[in-house]
Order: structure tokens, then sequence, then C-alpha cells
């Protein structure tokens, strides 16, 4: 089975539309946190991967959804969002979001929205993939909460190469290495290309393949007013960071 990987959604709902509208009937769907925060339609996310996903854990903003966990340690923007969703939350999607897992372990990949262990930690550099290498011994670590499409592999000799996928692009897994896999964001790129990121991931090809979807961005900057968030998750989005 293919496997579409998404993550960092953030309640915007017509990135992933335009994400799923590329996902083919038999593939699998994975999502990596986040689901809400930020954007508009939180409820609606939720119900489309609730119904889509093959699996999906928790990010800090779903976390904070629930309890307000973590929620000191957001920014204005964000606190002001999560003010926001938690008020329009239905209580089944509260407690969808509070059965989720923080990672999700299989032989060939694991699954978390930041680094492994400590879950919500950034992976910005090769020291901290360094630290994510040591902390599993997972061949794939696939990873959102930055918002930045990339890839670190670890090589035979120990060295760790890096490189950005801004406009998408393919990467072929190689015997003998390991990789942190950032998917990049649906809903909110931060790497300058406004674009929805996803990957797909084909166990069989042993590829990965990052794709950058358009989506109709004055649509969710016009939701945003009428929700009264703060106008700064709105000019964000245009320019994608």
């Amino acid at each position: 089975m293919r496997y579409a990987i998404v993550s960092d959604i953030h309640s915007n709902l017509e990135a992933l539309n335009e994400v799923l509208g590329r996902v083919a009937p038999d593939d699998g769907l994975l999502c990596l946190g986040d689901v809400v925060g930020y954007g508009p339609n939180p409820n609606e996310c939720i119900e489309l991967i609730r119904a889509r996903a093959t699996s999906c854990i928790l990010g800090n903003h779903d976390v904070a959804a629930v309890d307000s966990h973590g929620l000191a340690y957001f920014n204005p923007l964000a606190r002001e969002a999560m003010a926001f969703t938690q008020r329009v939350l239905t209580k089944e999607n509260v407690a969808w979001l509070d059965g989720l897992a923080y990672e999700l372990r299989m032989p060939e990949y694991l699954l978390v929205h930041g680094a492994p262990v400590n879950y919500f930690s950034y992976i910005l550099d090769k020291t901290a993939a360094a630290l994510a290498f040591h902390a599993t011994d997972a061949p794939l670590i696939f990873v959102g909460h930055s918002h930045i499409a990339e890839y670190y592999a670890l090589e035979s000799d120990g060295e760790i190469t890096h490189r950005h996928l801004q406009q998408g692009g393919k990467l072929a897994l190689e015997s003998g290495k390991r990789y942190v896999i950032n998917v990049g964001s649906v809903g909110q790129p931060r790497d300058l290309n406004p674009d929805a990121s996803f990957a797909f991931y084909d166990p069989e090809a042993r590829t990965i393949v990052w794709e950058r979807v358009p989506y109709p961005i004055a649509l969710v900057q016009e939701k945003i007013g009428e929700a009264h968030l703060p106008e700064a998750l709105a000019a964000r989005l245009t320019a994608g960071r």
C-alpha cells in the first residue's frame, strides 16, 4: 500500500480538500497531528481526517484543544486561535482528539509530531536530527511540527546530510541509511512556499515523494476574518512563513 502522509492541517479546510483530492481511494492516509489550531474550520478538518485516515497521532495544538496543556508556551496568535478552537469544537471531536496516541511505531517507520520521545520538540538542524536518530531505532521517522518540507539522512559512516523540499521532490530510500522525513504542513507552510505540502510513502518502491498543492488562499483568509481570528494568521498564508 502507498501512504499519503499529512501534518499540520491547522483547521485549513480548503488546503486539506485539495490535498485529499490528490490521494487515491486505495492509498492509506497517515496524519502526524495538529489537525486543529490557527485556522477557521477545526470541526470540518477533524471530521475529514476521522473518516479518511488510516492512523492519526496527536500534535501539540490537538493536545491544547483538549485540556489547554502546553498553552503557556504558545505565542499570542496561537493562544487567541486556540481560544476560538476550544469554543467551536464539538464534544465528539474533542473526545476523538483525546483518544489519539502520541506516537505510532511500525516495524519500518515511526510517526511522531515533532521528535521521538520528546514529542513536541523541533527538528530544525543536524544536531536535533542526531538526537532523534539516537532516541529510536526506527529506519524512518516521519515528523511535521516545523511546517518545513525537508529530510535528514543518517549515512552509514554516521554523517548526517540534509535537503529542503520547498518545491516538492523525490527521495529514493537507500539500504543502510536512516531518515527523518518532514512532510511539511498542509494548512500553514513556513518554507516560503504557500502551497500545501504533504508526502507519499511507497514501501514497495522505497520512495518518498513530496507534493506541493495550490489551494484558494483568499477564501481561507476571508473565513479567518469572519471568525475574528488575528489578521496576521491570514497574511502569513500568502507569504508561506
